[in-house]
């Protein structure tokens, strides 16, 4: 007979790392979900498939387009299921802080930019963000799986 903690998967959202994974996957739908509301998102009717000449701007703050939107209910419905395990919700948190970390370098250089190279529409808010959101996962992942263990 094993034991659960011998376990990789432990149950639902039941450590640390999965209850973050879990946190990050439900916001991203969220935001995914608001980026297509009217009223949440203002100048809708400037939303653009992709590209920087969509102005549709999540809370007044963040240019959105409908792919940036998607990608943002894709990256939830990840989390979600990463929220599954510790294992995969570590995977989840490390792997979408460093997609995060290059997004915010990619940002760096094509916010605010006319052309195709800003294929997700990019502001300096939206730069801002991607820095604490690679930062905030690569620390979670980092810590949390660690954290339950102590914890136990």
């Amino acid at each position: 007979m094993t034991s659960n903690a011998a376990s990789p998967r432990t149950g639902f959202a039941s450590t640390l790392v999965q209850k973050g994974a879990l946190l990050f996957g439900v916001v991203f739908l969220i935001v995914g979900i608001a980026g297509f509301i009217p009223g949440l998102t203002m100048d809708m009717g400037t939303m653009s498939f992709a590209g920087n000449s969509s102005m549709a701007m999540l809370l007044g703050l963040f240019q959105v387009s409908a792919l940036h939107n998607i990608v943002h209910l894709l990256f939830g419905i990840v989390g979600i299921l990463a929220a599954r395990s510790a294992a995969g919700s570590r995977s989840y948190l490390l792997i979408g802080g460093i997609i995060y970390a290059v997004l915010f370098v990619f940002g760096l250089f094509v916010a605010n930019m006319a052309g195709a190279a800003n294929f997700v529409p990019l502001n300096s808010a939206d730069n801002v963000l991607h820095a604490l959101l690679a930062v905030a996962m690569i620390v979670l992942g980092v810590l949390l799986p660690r954290a339950g263990r102590t914890a136990r």
